[in-house]
């Protein structure tokens, strides 16, 4: 199997989280973190109702985050090469087998995952990601993408809904 399996470690802050991950290159690193969450079962039921209220139209990526779907986010902005980093509820294993199987994303994809409720720690390493790709069903992704849009980011590096072409 590819890709980086995290051992269960946490750090207690986001500086320390970075140092953990990327040693020495903490401070240079470009990464990306996508946020599963299937919620018990109620993400999809979730991301319905916010298509029907909100007019948009959520691709299946959003809840299954599959490899095609990371890929059209990460290859235009050149981020497919760069480590990534899956924050998960575990409860989905098929969206972190399907990343870790895949012959791109897998080699740099580092999988910190089977935790219901994220750190502030890992809040923090995805407000600072280059990219974040979220499920608009999690209210912590929102509050990360609201966090990325006060702190500035483009939107294009901030996915929590893709319309369909």
């Amino acid at each position: 199997m590819d890709g980086n399996i995290h051992t269960g470690e946490r750090a207690q802050n986001g500086c320390a989280t970075l140092d953990m991950l990327f040693q020495n290159k903490a401070s240079d690193v470009q990464y990306s973190v996508i946020h599963a969450r299937y919620l018990h079962g109620n993400a999809g039921w979730k991301l319905e109702q916010i298509a029907k209220t909100s007019g948009l139209t959520i691709e299946d990526g959003a809840m299954y985050m599959t490899p095609a779907y990371v890929k059209s986010v990460l290859k235009p902005l050149g981020m497919l090469t760069k480590p990534i980093i899956l924050l998960s509820d575990g409860q989905l294993k098929s969206v972190e087998r399907g990343l870790l199987n895949d012959e791109v994303i897998g080699p740099n994809l580092m999988v910190l995952s089977d935790k219901e409720d994220l750190s502030g720690a890992d809040v923090i390493l995805a407000v600072l990601a280059d990219v974040f790709i979220g499920n608009p069903a999690s209210v912590t992704s929102g509050f990360i993408a609201r966090s990325r849009v006060a702190l500035g980011y483009p939107d294009k590096l901030t996915q929590l809904f893709r319309r369909k072409r």
